[in-house]
């Protein structure tokens, strides 16, 4: 399972409607508006914290 970073609903990796790559890192999407989201800003969706 993994999170999908800009709406935050738990996805099935195997099963993901959507995926990217950013900095060496593989993240899923529940769907592909998602991941579009994403990859217009994905700066703002990776520096939610201080640790993942």
């Amino acid at each position: 399972m993994a999170k999908d970073p800009v709406c935050g609903m738990e996805v099935e990796t195997c099963k993901a409607p959507a995926k990217t790559e950013y900095k060496g890192k593989t993240y899923y999407f529940c769907a592909t508006g998602c991941k579009e989201t994403f990859e217009k800003e994905p700066e703002k969706y990776t520096k939610k914290g201080c640790c993942k």
